[in-house]
């Protein structure tokens, strides 16, 4: 399992920002899209944002226009910039890899959106 190390989370008032970051080892190839999930209290994981190698992005309907994915591929690390947060926006977000065909996770991260 390779270590996805997440950070930027953290507790923001409606309409405030973050940046999430994310790394995995720089040693490691094969490294083909990142991207970010969140899980909210009850609800089932999903798709927040992803960015293949090549630079192609997709986002969730209910973060487009606010959230931007990029990524260093020298490094290994993708970032995700979140705008005009919405306490719906609140939950717990993973960063994920898709390294040499396997899929790996980080331990998540703690976004809060107070209204």
């Amino acid at each position: 399992q390779v270590q996805l190390v997440e950070s930027g989370g953290g507790s923001v008032q409606a309409g405030g920002s973050l940046r999430l970051s994310c790394a995995a080892p720089r040693s490691i190839f094969g490294v083909s899209a990142m991207g970010w999930y969140r899980q909210a209290p009850g609800k089932q994981r999903e798709l927040v944002a992803t960015i293949t190698r090549g630079g192609t992005t997709n986002y969730a309907d209910s973060v487009k226009g606010r959230f931007i994915i990029s990524s260093d591929n020298a490094k290994n690390t993708v970032s995700l910039q979140v705008n005009s947060l919405k306490p719906e926006d609140t939950a717990v977000y993973y960063c994920n890899a898709h390294i040499s065909y396997n899929v790996h996770w980080g331990r998540g991260t703690q976004v809060t959106v107070s209204s």
